[in-house]
């Protein structure tokens, strides 16, 4: 595109969708270090100098790189953390395999990647010295950069993704600033005012209508890259899992896009107003839940784990219609042994949808059980950990607490008493101390108690707790009816097999040792 080529159009929906944002307030975290000795002056409002400070420097609309910087972080540097894309700050600057925004920011502004990504005042320069070669390479004059209807396409290309998905992330933006921002950065007002645009775009083939999703009629259809998921499924769908993104909905459909992420979702939403874009089809298997990939859908929520104002009730009523769709679709019920988080299912190492995230409310949408069968059985056990929340944690808690350890309130939430409970548990069974629970002390917690022997046509409580203590203990779900039937009697042979026991099917002494020592 050259200087002048272009038409103007107004963003769509601009009043009626996001009507709501002009007073959406969200409390974003990341202090701002490091200001450049030019801002001391604006030492009561240190961000607002810094954004300031990097437009006038690289000659960039200070609302457009607010608006911008919103998109991407809501002006929440997350402490120098990556997201889910290797991008950093409040400007998301990337350096991954395919987009290099960090390292192209340092050779601009002469930064070190370091500053860039842990200093709020760099990574605002950087962003805006990016912007601004985005508007150069597009031919704009002095004074078209004084038009912040003339960005559309720099902001477009800032995105570094496709080009239906560019657009995306640029309509996002000019609704931004179309409705305004009233929000804070550490208790500091940041605000742009509202006004009227009519972005300018090249003179080009309007890109059609979205491709809507066959799956579910409400989506959009953005197919994810062909090496991130797998084709057909190896298993049954059983579960819907829900994950943040840990980044922005357009980043996070531009990343799965990008063969080089060897990651997907079945389903992206958006923050602001609920959208839902499907990105791997329910019958083919996204790469989002290791071992359980070939058994679940996976939903994304746009957002961070540590930020509770990215949970709006948009999107809450969005993503729990189409859990509740799935679930009917696929036969799958509608509890919280089925409807898991990512730090629930077996095996994986992340803590999404985090503590912020509301189940009960959830649930409640979806209209389903926000609990488990009988609070301590649940078809997988999750590692539970410093910060984790939920069902499980008060599963933790009400084990620790009838074994006669001190977990502190019965409530959800693993603080630092649950955790000094959790070690002394441990210490005393000669696990790991590490105040962390993974299988062995799941395994150990849930087999606590009598140890009667038990065999074929054996019932009552105690077989109970040991198919729980299986299911932890294997991985594999094990039928909590308090009937020791077949399908018990070879998960036991199974656990017994593993650790050199007489795989007889009885659970006598050495098996229950077995499982109280976590082995």
């Amino acid at each position: 595109m050259t200087a002048g080529q272009h038409h103007r159009r107004s963003v769509p929906g601009r009043r009626g969708r996001l009507a709501a944002l002009a007073a959406f307030t969200v409390l974003a975290s990341g202090a701002l270090t490091g200001v450049a000795p030019a801002l001391a002056a604006g030492a009561d409002r240190p961000f607002n100098e810094a954004l300031d400070h990097a437009a006038e420097t690289y000659d960039v609309p200070r609302d457009l790189l607010a608006a911008v910087g919103y998109g991407e972080s809501r002006l929440d540097g997350h402490d120098g953390q990556p997201s889910q894309a290797g991008g950093y700050g409040v400007m998301h600057l990337v350096s991954n395999p395919d987009q290099h925004t960090l390292e192209e920011a340092a050779r601009l502004t002469g930064e070190s990647p370091a500053e860039l990504r842990r200093d709020t005042g760099t990574n605002l320069l950087g962003g805006a010295a990016v912007l601004r070669a985005r508007a150069d390479a597009l031919g704009l004059s002095a004074a078209e950069r004084d038009d912040i209807d003339a960005w559309y396409a720099a902001v477009a290309k800032y995105s570094g993704a496709e080009p239906a998905t560019a657009r995306l992330y640029a309509d996002t933006v000019y609704r931004f600033l179309a409705d305004g921002l009233h929000t804070s950065v550490d208790g500091e007002k940041v605000e742009v005012a509202a006004r009227d645009v009519a972005p300018e775009l090249p003179e080009a083939p309007e890109v059609g209508p979205a491709a809507v999703s066959q799956d579910y009629p409400s989506a959009r259809w953005v197919p994810a890259a062909a090496g991130n998921f797998a084709s057909g499924r190896s298993a049954a769908i059983s579960q819907v899992v829900v994950h943040v993104t840990q980044g922005s909905y357009a980043g996070s459909i531009s990343w799965f896009q990008n063969p080089t992420a060897q990651v997907s979702a079945h389903y992206v939403i958006r923050s602001s107003d609920g959208e839902v874009t499907q990105m791997v089809k329910d019958a083919d298997t996204a790469y989002h839940a290791r071992s359980a990939n070939a058994s679940t859908l996976g939903i994304e929520h746009e957002g961070y784990v540590d930020d509770p104002a990215w949970f709006t009730e948009a999107m809450y009523r969005s993503s729990a219609a189409l859990t509740a769709y799935l679930c009917d679709q696929y036969g799958i019920p509608k509890d919280r042994s089925h409807i898991v988080g990512h730090v629930e299912v077996p095996g994986n190492d992340h803590t999404d949808p985090g503590p912020h995230w509301d189940w009960d409310h959830y649930m409640e949408l979806v209209g389903g059980e926000s609990g488990a069968v009988d609070e301590l059985t649940f078809a997988s056990y999750a590692t539970q950990l410093s910060g984790s929340s939920g069902p499980q944690v008060k599963a933790v808690q009400r084990l620790l607490t009838e074994q006669d350890y001190q977990p502190g309130a019965v409530d959800g939430s693993f603080g630092p008493t649950t955790q000094t409970a959790v070690r002394a548990f441990q210490q005393d069974k000669g696990l790991e101390t590490d105040g962390i629970v993974g299988k062995a002390t799941w395994t150990a917690l849930l087999s606590a108690g009598t140890t009667p022997t038990l065999r074929s046509g054996s019932s009552g409580e105690a077989v109970s707790r040991l198919q729980r203590a299986l299911t932890a203990a294997s991985g594999k779900t094990v039928a909590v009816d308090g009937d020791f039937g077949s399908s018990t009697a070879g998960a036991v042979k199974a656990f017994q097999s593993a650790r050199s026991l007489e795989a007889d099917g009885v659970v006598g002494a050495a098996t229950w040792k077995a499982l109280q020592s976590g082995s």
